[in-house]
């Protein structure tokens, strides 16, 4: 696929990182908040480029967008993030026109997630569209994209069952506390930050356990106490942490600082400490490990587990992948159509000033000449001849690119 209604040696690029190769660490390196967001996007208008949008989550970041070489886009996120050039290239990825295109699809269906069926991500490239979009950086081709990528998550999530039982890292944290502490409806729960991931532990943790005892604190504390409102939970201050952390039996970090907020020397413990770190870059130093009864839990781990829901959501697979076809292929149609009208435009043009011409010098040469009879037998014939055209150029047999190139050369026109 060569690139739509942008000049011919732009191409769709997919570059960026995720959690098959990265490591938590490496793809906190590389995270983008979002300030970080908005600075990549406007180095990227001040670089020329035309359309991308940028998606950064726990699980990935990802830029998609037209350049004429991919190292544009691997410099953006390395310029935006403290991750090097030489570590992307180690662990990144690079797609390019048809195989970009497949990858945002799989992404944004929660085929390529890292807990299948997680549709978590979709949300997120509405998002990032929109902010790409409100800064003059999407155009229609982006658009057309993301709106495909929408309308098959939507469809699969309501057509078959690939998010039955719909887990996540936040529901996967919660199972694992069931499955690994005793009796954790009587235990100390210590939920540390409450952003997105935090109140969905959050939610899961009140609903799944029963559990009363749950303490909520946040930097911000007006937004734990918002949390706590809607659940009946207790909230103290940033301040407490490390006396809360005292009391705890299990506890969840889920913040958003780049730098380690819990470490052994805040920690004073007096029973076993299950800790479970569900932040990206990470937020738990690894050396509480060093602390007897200390168990520290990151969300890479959290994120293998096989259990008998996510082993069921593979049967429907198959089904998911059979509608992106079919979605793909309406906009591969569309991108296709987009691609050669302007050609087939230009040769219907040139056709008529052929027969413009031809009928001039017939009317002067003939006698009684039946202009308007040759003007409408003249017409259905490049009707004919620009419909055989078109069929051959929509032909997923045909090499659209070279067939263009072939017609304007060949009638020596230029399509506009």
């Amino acid at each position: 696929m060569e690139n739509n209604n942008v000049p011919k040696h732009l191409y769709f690029y997919s570059v960026g990182l995720s959690y098959k190769k990265a490591d938590a660490e490496v793809r906190g390196q590389f995270s983008l908040d979002a300030v970080a967001k908005t600075r990549l996007l406007e180095q990227a208008k001040n670089d020329g480029i035309e359309s991308l949008i940028v998606t950064s989550t726990c699980n990935r970041t990802e830029i998609y967008g037209f350049a004429e070489h991919p190292f544009q886009l691997i410099k953006l996120i390395c310029d935006n993030s403290n991750g090097s050039v030489d570590a992307f290239q180690k662990v990144g990825f690079v797609y390019k026109n048809q195989e970009a295109i497949n990858h945002i699809f799989r992404v944004g269906t929660g085929l390529d997630s890292q807990i299948l069926g997680d549709f978590e991500i979709i949300s997120q490239i509405k998002t990032s569209f929109i902010h790409s979009k409100s800064m003059n950086l999407a155009n229609a081709f982006m658009e057309r994209l993301v709106n495909a990528v929408i309308q098959a998550s939507k469809r699969i999530k309501n057509e078959t069952e690939i998010s039955s039982g719909a887990t996540s890292v936040s529901f996967a944290s919660v199972q694992y506390i069931m499955k690994n502490v005793e009796n954790i409806s009587n235990k100390n729960i210590l939920l540390f930050g409450t952003g997105k991931i935090g109140r969905n532990t959050c939610e899961n943790l009140v609903k799944h356990t029963k559990n009363e005892h749950i303490t909520l604190i946040n930097r911000t504390k007006d937004k734990a106490e918002k949390l706590a409102g809607k659940l009946n939970l207790i909230v103290k201050d940033y301040s407490e942490l490390h006396l809360e952390l005292q009391k705890a039996d299990v506890v969840v970090v889920a913040t958003g600082a780049q730098n380690p907020t819990v470490d052994k020397a805040i920690l004073n413990l007096k029973k076993p400490l299950l800790i479970l770190d569900l932040s990206i870059p990470k937020n738990v130093n690894e050396n509480v490990e060093e602390l007897e009864g200390v168990t520290l839990i990151h969300m890479d781990y959290l994120s293998q587990l096989t259990d008998e829901t996510l082993e069921n959501r593979k049967l429907h697979i198959p089904a998911a992948e059979a509608i992106i076809e079919e979605v793909k292929e309406e906009f591969t149609t569309w991108m296709k159509g987009r691609k050669f009208a302007p050609t087939i435009n230009a040769l219907k043009e040139k056709l008529n000033a052929i027969k413009v011409s031809e009928l001039d010098f017939q009317s002067r040469k003939i006698a009684d000449f039946n202009e308007e009879q040759a003007e409408i037998i003249s017409n259905r014939i490049i009707q004919k001849i620009t419909t055989h055209f078109a069929n051959h150029l929509k032909d997923d047999d045909t090499m659209v690119d070279e067939s263009i190139e072939w017609i304007e050369k060949v009638f020596k026109i230029k399509a506009s």
